[in-house]
């Protein structure tokens, strides 16, 4: 009988220390007591915790694009629309865990970019990925008339991203919606103002 695996479950308690820790904080010993396995299912499974990081970081970028498929890839609705709904549901998200946890990616931003250049890549690549699905339904937007074009559609899609981490930074420091709620009020009555009202 094949001996049990505990790589998922030491992935998915490392998530979770992380965002409660840090990357800094957020020992081996912290992960594995979290999964509740023996500390040498850590070595066992990952060569280094910068190894281990990245794979978890790949997994919530994975995670955050089926949201962006669900709600920016929605053609049925207007571009507009697309991206509002992907900061509501964001919103929910967030809002499920008390305010408490931000997101991964800023997280890592902040903590990891500077210690590690694997981790400072990778997180280059996934804010690139991310920008250009943003930028894919701000174009649309802007071909229909729906959004202004007085900027580019990647400038557009990287100051709203970049915004929207500095958003909820500070949600994570009030522990409330406030921070969102005000970024999309603003975002959705300027930068994204219908442009057919």
């Amino acid at each position: 009988m094949a001996k049990h695996s505990h790589r998922e479950s030491i992935l998915e308690a490392g998530r979770k220390v992380m965002f409660r820790k840090g990357y800094i904080g957020a020992g081996v010993r912290d992960i594995v007591a979290e999964a509740s396995v023996p500390q040498g299912s850590f070595t066992n499974h990952f060569r280094s915790k910068e190894e281990f990081v990245r794979e978890v970081l790949d997994r919530y970028f994975s995670d955050l694009q089926r949201a962006v498929e669900e709600t920016l890839g929605r053609k049925d609705l207007p571009p507009r629309r697309r991206i509002e709904r992907y900061l509501e549901l964001i919103t929910g998200r967030l809002a499920d865990d008390g305010f408490r946890r931000g997101c991964l990616i800023g997280d890592l931003s902040l903590e990891a970019a500077p210690q590690s250049e694997m981790l400072r890549t990778r997180l280059m690549e996934i804010f690139s990925e991310w920008s250009a699905a943003f930028a894919v339904c701000i174009e649309e937007g802007q071909a229909s008339g729906e959004i202004a074009d007085t900027f580019s559609p990647i400038d557009l899609a990287e100051f709203l991203l970049s915004a929207w981490e500095g958003a909820i930074l500070r949600m994570k420091v009030s522990r409330n919606a406030q921070p969102l709620e005000r970024f999309k009020m603003i975002v959705l009555a300027t930068v994204l103002k219908d442009q057919s009202l």
